[in-house]
């Protein structure tokens, strides 16, 4: 390789390869483009890894957020990212989710909407498309399970009564709270958010199941029907 076209990692320092940083200083020392680097381990013929990770990142503003919202379609289309590495960044961003999700103790009490809410956004606020999700409840209010009932697109998804009724009966739930996300960031519920809303009440009350909330989930925050009384 042409040494006047990229800036080759081996050819630091030691302590300034992010391999060996991470090995001599720990890896807090490492800052979010070297911990890229570190995943995708080379970069292009006028780029380094740390360089490419660098430039990867001023395209999304810095925020790992919008990079997890991405297809590897989109990664690919930066010189020096293959398929692998594209598959290897969306892994790990999505191991960072589920580590948030993970810190949720288990069977958690819900006493409001914002226990609910904390409980589902970090599944949910950073998705472009909608999903519908069903938290099932004891009769201490605790979550027994939390069971993904629909995936559909930007402008919305679809709910089956039935679907959410067999999940419920199944774990011989007493209530439940319905939820889903709103990828444009509007937290309005829609005619047709509370159109389904009115309906899953009635068959909860056929099958002495309550409805307690439904709750939209975006980036900015979250709307409660319950506590807006919209049911």
């Amino acid at each position: 390789m042409d040494t006047t076209l990229a800036k080759n990692i081996k050819s630091w320092a030691t302590e300034d390869r992010p391999r060996e940083k991470l090995l001599l200083k720990g890896i807090d020392s490492l800052t979010t483009a070297e911990l890229i680097a570190i995943l995708i381990g080379s970069g292009n013929r006028k780029e380094s890894a740390v360089d490419l990770s660098r430039r990867i990142l001023q395209s999304f503003q810095q925020d790992l957020r919008e990079i997890a919202k991405v297809n590897i379609k989109d990664l690919t289309a930066f010189n020096g990212i293959g398929e692998a590495k594209a598959i290897s960044i969306l892994a790990a961003l999505e191991l960072g989710r589920r580590i948030q999700g993970a810190g949720v103790k288990d069977k958690p009490q819900v006493t409001c909407s914002n226990d609910a809410y904390q409980y589902l956004k970090h599944r949910l606020e950073d998705l472009t498309y909608e999903e519908f999700w069903v938290l099932l409840l004891n009769r201490n209010n605790r979550i027994t399970k939390a069971e993904k009932i629909s995936k559909g697109g930007v402008a919305g998804t679809v709910v089956d009564a039935k679907i959410i009724f067999k999940h419920a009966l199944e774990e011989l739930s007493s209530a439940i709270i319905l939820c889903h996300n709103h990828p444009s960031g509007n937290l309005k519920p829609s005619r047709e958010d509370l159109r389904i809303t009115k309906k899953l009440q009635e068959a909860g009350k056929v099958l002495d199941i309550k409805v307690l909330d439904h709750i939209i989930i975006s980036q900015h925050g979250y709307y409660s029907f319950m506590d807006e009384g919209d049911m």
